[in-house]
């Protein structure tokens, strides 16, 4: 499924494929390496939105203590386990030396017995769609010299440009064997043309090994649009255009925000002790001492303390003692992947009940956005760890105290 969308528009709008530039984090190019000096053309940037990776250790929040959100498993960015190769949080898909792109040729109407041994021909792709228990067309694709294709999907096979595996939101661990992946091992294909504007469609599945695609309907082509939502039935990837990622911040201006905010001196309101926002490069182990912490139901920042626990309301659940509000206090966390933000905007905003931090555009955008939760299900979800929203708006705006001095 695509959802087509715009950042700078509130609510997406849907389509099923199953019927008939930032300086962003951990990229890496799809397209072969260019001449020396030579800038390959981008034709844009798949982004896995924040979900986090299946198993994991457990938090202190799954086991009933007060913490923020999972610490080593988010899409925050980068993956935990870093990203390798082919499989990677985001992936910029450049034009290749030499165009790999694929085409309708030929059409065959056969009985479903005779598929098997029309589709032999390894070095012919083609695509099958069952009509009927004994109607089926074989459409044959030849080459085409205009466009580019990059396959998306869970097999780790050398046709898969970006191998993506299933997420779970918020961090949730799975309890017993792992799930069975509910991705396709060829998700689907993008094609790219190769001259200007460089329009980039999708496809439902993608070719395996023998250079097939069987199908129960006839698939349409979509054209990606920036902010252009991939729904994978297990993960949800975002598309960006070099233009839309023009208004992204770049890391520089994120870590220059970040810097600003902690110039501020920002001062818990009870124990009087200056707060920070942690380093991205020291990593997301633990929640540092300085860590500035929210009751996200009022949006209050305190540092870290240990009193205020309302648990006959639930584990998280403490009373912020300048308002007298009961929500969840959570520790915050600036968002680091840049393809996610909409304007270089300061860091404003925190989701609930998570609390990763970002611009209040940001923030508004993404909490009216419903977000593919299963094959019928949309439910707004924080971009950086995939964690459902919660409360009126799904995020709050942060008041700090300032020094005393």
């Amino acid at each position: 499924m695509v959802l087509e969308g715009n950042p700078d528009v509130g609510s997406p709008r849907t389509s099923d494929l199953q019927h008939p530039g930032s300086q962003g984090s951990c990229i890496l190019s799809s397209g072969e390496d260019v001449q020396p000096g030579e800038e390959p053309i981008k034709y844009g940037e798949l982004i896995v939105l924040g979900c986090c990776e299946e198993g994991g250790e457990e938090t202190e929040a799954q086991r009933g203590e007060v913490t923020g959100p999972r610490a080593h498993s988010c899409y925050n960015g980068c993956l935990s386990s870093g990203d390798k190769g082919r499989r990677r949080s985001r992936l910029a898909l450049n034009r290749r030396p030499h165009a790999n792109g694929v085409k309708p040729d030929v059409m065959h109407h056969i009985s479903t017995p005779l598929i098997s041994k029309a589709l032999s021909n390894r070095g012919q792709h083609s695509i099958s769609y069952t009509l009927s228990r004994s109607h089926s067309v074989i459409v044959e694709y030849t080459h085409d010299s205009d466009t580019d294709m990059f396959q998306i999907g869970r097999s780790t096979e050398n046709m898969i440009d970006f191998v993506v595996t299933d997420t779970s939101p918020g961090g949730g661990v799975a309890e017993g064997p792992s799930p069975q992946s509910t991705i396709s091992r060829y998700a689907c294909r993008i094609l790219c043309d190769r001259r200007p504007p460089y329009t980039a469609r999708i496809y439902a599945a993608g070719f395996d090994a023998s250079s097939n695609i069987f199908l129960g309907v006839e698939n349409e082509s979509n054209v990606l649009r920036d902010g252009s939502l991939i729904d994978l039935c297990g993960a949800t990837l975002l598309w960006r255009t070099p233009a839309g990622l023009l208004r992204a911040p770049t890391l520089k201006q994120l870590e220059a925000q970040r810097q600003e905010a902690n110039a501020a001196r920002p001062q818990c309101p009870v124990g009087l002790s200056t707060l920070a926002f942690p380093s991205p490069a020291r990593g997301r182990t633990a929640p540092d001492k300085q860590q500035p912490w929210v009751y996200v139901r009022c949006g209050h920042v305190h540092g870290y303390h240990g009193w205020g626990c309302r648990r006959e309301r639930g584990p998280q659940e403490r009373e912020c003692p300048l308002c007298r509000l009961v929500g969840p206090y959570v520790p915050l966390w600036l968002g680091q992947e840049a393809g996610l933000c909409l304007d270089p905007g300061p860091p404003s905003h925190a989701f609930a009940p998570c609390g990763h931090v970002c611009s209040e555009k940001t923030a508004r955008y993404w909490a009216q956005t419903p977000l593919p939760h299963g094959t019928h299900a949309f439910h707004a979800a924080c971009p950086f760890c995939g964690a459902w929203l919660t409360g009126e708006h799904g995020c709050v705006r942060l008041i700090f105290q300032g020094p005393l001095d």
